[in-house]
């Protein structure tokens, strides 16, 4: 097996030639059926594939007697889910950019209009992205089903695969019900529901199941996966919470999206929670009519990052990453999974959770 520090290029690989069957594949039925690929391939462009990296870090952290053959495989089918969630976050969210690139409904609108066909070309970039999302999870499930007809006893994976994809649904809709059921909860709850949120849509989806995933491809117990369940779902909070700060306050040139998405989409994440518990009524009014206005300029955003940070909500979330990332560290320490890994694991928390602004 390669060391895990080249473990995204050997996805990347895997990923190319993927791309390259199924388009070859596409032309034989129409030169147009072609350009749905190329987007596909344009969304698997990019990214830390952290979800991989969690996959194989995972499986080697049984000390797996199995599924060397298999385990890029099926981390790089985690990386066409990734890249089918963020297709269609990107519609929900109305994000123009995603990695400092178009988003694909965007860039198929871009299409549309540069081919000179007729029609609504926005409209036609956001019903082919969705299309697109369709088929990206299709492709994870056919690349996660060829790799497990090697293994020998699959049923566990698949299990947590399909887990996987239910958390995450489900965690999305939550994402989106909240920016409007919020109106209708108590303040106190506020802080309550966004951690719900976080749970489900990212922190399972992103750390738990990739592990849990990859563990159960390598054969592991009870007692490995408990202690791999435990490391990663405060590492998984911490990297949506470390997410959320990106959102407000995070450079473009290092996220790839303008400064200030999640207030233009009215996300309502802990650091929204906490910043106003701090306000008094008149400014949590105002900050609460600013959220997900996507006129908001630079100036504007300027002013709510401002006023976020004066009621401490920026430092109480850093707080709660550095508790929840010494929360995961503790679980490292059973002595159940493999040493080397353990060290792969930690550094992979740090680049999940430390990335800067």
């Amino acid at each position: 097996m390669t060391s895990s520090h080249s473990v995204p290029e050997a996805v990347s690989q895997r990923l190319l030639s993927f791309v390259a069957t199924h388009r070859e594949a596409a032309l034989a039925d129409s030169p147009e059926a072609a350009l749905v690929i190329d987007a596909a391939a344009s969304a698997l462009t990019g990214g830390k594939r952290l979800r991989a990296r969690f996959c194989e870090a995972g499986w080697r952290a049984v000390s797996p007697a199995i599924g060397s053959d298999i385990i890029i495989d099926a981390a790089a089918s985690l990386e066409i889910f990734q890249a089918a969630a963020l297709v269609h976050d990107d519609i929900i969210d109305n994000s123009d950019t995603r990695r400092g690139r178009p988003a694909a409904h965007r860039g198929l609108e871009a299409m549309h209009a540069a081919r000179g066909w007729t029609g609504d070309a926005a409209a036609f970039g956001r019903s082919a992205a969705i299309l697109l999302g369709d088929l990206l999870v299709a492709w994870s499930d056919d690349l996660f089903e060829e790799a497990l007809l090697a293994h020998p006893a699959p049923r566990s994976a698949r299990h947590e695969y399909a887990r996987m994809r239910r958390d995450v649904t489900l965690g999305q809709f939550l994402d989106i019900a909240q920016e409007s059921a919020w109106v209708t909860q108590p303040d106190e709850e506020h802080a309550d529901r966004a951690l719900e949120v976080a749970s489900l849509k990212s922190a399972r989806y992103s750390v738990v199941q990739p592990l849990v995933i990859g563990a159960c491809i390598g054969g592991a117990s009870d007692e490995q996966l408990e202690a791999l369940r435990g490391f990663g779902l405060p590492i998984g909070l911490a990297f949506q919470l470390r997410d959320d700060l990106l959102g407000v306050f995070g450079d473009a040139a290092v996220t790839g999206k303008p400064s200030g998405d999640d207030l233009r989409e009215g996300k309502r994440t802990l650091l929204i929670a906490y910043a106003r518990e701090r306000m008094d009524a008149a400014s949590r009014a105002a900050l609460d009519a600013d959220l997900g206005r996507p006129d908001l300029d630079e100036a504007d955003v300027a002013r709510l990052q401002a006023a976020i940070i004066a009621t401490g909500a920026r430092d109480r979330v850093e707080q709660r990453i550095t508790a929840f990332t010494s929360q995961a560290d503790a679980a490292l320490t059973s002595g159940v999974l493999a040493a080397d890994a353990v060290a792969d694991l930690s550094a992979l928390a740090h680049a999940a959770t430390a990335r800067t602004f």
